[in-house]
């Protein structure tokens, strides 16, 4: 299951208000992954996924680390989807009230990058840390 919200739905009534967003559900039969090059392969994806470029950077997991982890490939047999889009819904009989209604976009978005603490002295940012891009 993956949702993300774009925005707030602020109707004139409570009862009315909601969201605004993109759900979807993805079914399989899944099976853990014990496979070494599967279980690399996987962890730079993973990796990818969250930041583009940083799996070129950071240090694969290690056997011992591999050992406290468990992944599962999951094929898709099936998936569903539902979205919420477009102002809010009030009854008629709310329209004429002097209510603020309409929508209050939400968005996530990256900060600067703050380095660690413990960051040897020299290492700069990488580009891919700097300018994140997402696929």
């Amino acid at each position: 299951v993956a949702t993300i919200v774009d925005a707030l739905v602020l109707a004139r009534s409570a009862f009315h208000h909601s969201m605004n967003y993109r759900s979807v559900v993805l079914y399989g039969h899944g099976r853990e992954v014990t496979d070494a090059d599967e279980l690399v392969t996987a962890a730079r994806a993973i990796t990818h996924h969250v930041l583009p470029g940083r799996e070129a950077e950071a240090r694969m997991p290690t056997a011992e680390e591999f050992k406290q982890t468990i992944l599962f490939a999951i094929p898709i047999a099936e998936a569903s989807a539902k979205v919420r889009t477009g102002p809010p819904k009030d009854d008629a009989a709310d329209l004429e009230l002097p209510i603020w209604a309409g929508l209050l976009p939400l968005e996530t978005s990256g900060g600067p990058p703050a380095p660690s603490p413990d960051l040897l002295q020299g290492i700069a940012v990488p580009a891919h840390v700097a300018q994140p891009r997402r696929p």
